[in-house]
């Protein structure tokens, strides 16, 4: 497959579809939902230039290490292992979970109901509900430490989740926007069936398809855990590893649930492929 990838007889889309099913990702668990990179850094520029380099993402690095000041805030938070945490590790949240999932696509059902029913049977505070993917891709690769997501497939085929079709009321943000459809980066001309064309071109391009490999490295290879994760600035808390820990050899029954529940709150590293 590849091999394939390598002389483009498939899409880097099928690639990463292929591994996450390896992974043991399926759309039929909002756990283990399939996971896709952020490839673009550009939601401001009113066309989309392809061919600079610097319209991407930096694919060698997780979410956690795209800008200098934040890498070495979550070091130091490795190295000093603050009090409250339980294990070494970079990042206490995850890049993919039920609740990621079900807010990117909360303006479609099932999976309105699905996360009123994460969030208590409501809809959270409108400031933090996903409204705009330029102030998601800020607070995920620079302004929040406690967000290190990446994206879903639907990123790159599904305009439909974009749009507030059924009318949902979500709330009012502080500043008075109420929310709506999602905004969207100038260069899609406020159009969800333009950003998914130009998203998904921009997943199949020379550059993404040059440095891809780098960001499978980080969630499906060997960047994935151990001192390679650890120089990589990629190691997350223990029980995030699900398939690493030997849930039968734990004889507690409260450490045995508060795993389980960790895992299924917080999500899971993919299997290694």
């Amino acid at each position: 497959c590849f091999l394939s990838l390598q002389k483009r007889e498939i899409s880097n889309f099928d690639y990463l579809m292929y591994l996450n099913t390896l992974a043991g990702r399926s759309y039929n668990d909002y756990m283990q939902y399939p996971v896709f990179p952020w490839v673009l850094a550009d939601y401001h520029s009113e066309t989309l230039n392809l061919t600079n380099p610097h319209t991407f993402r930096d694919l060698s690095k997780p979410m956690g290490a795209q800008t200098v000041e934040r890498k070495h805030k979550f070091i130091q938070r490795f190295n000093e292992v603050e009090k409250n945490l339980s294990a070494q590790c970079h990042y206490c949240t995850h890049y993919s979970s039920a609740i990621i999932v079900a807010s990117y696509l909360v303006r479609m059902e099932p999976f309105t109901q699905t996360f009123c029913s994460l969030q208590g049977g409501s809809f959270d505070v409108a400031d933090r509900m996903f409204h705009s993917v330029k102030s998601t891709w800020e607070s995920a690769s620079r302004d929040n430490m406690s967000d290190v997501r990446e994206l879903i497939p639907e990123f790159f085929y599904l305009p439909e989740f974009l749009t507030n079709a059924n009318h949902f009321e979500l709330g009012c943000m502080q500043d008075g926007t109420v929310l709506g459809d999602v905004q969207l980066p100038p260069w899609a001309d406020g159009d969800p069936h333009k950003f998914i064309l130009l998203h998904r071109q921009a997943l199949e391009s020379d550059y993404v398809s040059a440095h891809l490999h780098r960001w499978i490295d980080l969630i499906f290879g060997h960047k994935q855990h151990g001192s390679a994760a650890v120089e990589a600035v990629n190691t997350y808390h223990p029980y995030f590893y699900g398939d690493k820990m030997d849930l039968n050899n734990i004889k507690d029954p409260l450490i045995k649930s508060t795993i389980l529940g960790f895992i299924s709150n917080f999500g899971q590293i993919p299997k290694q492929v």
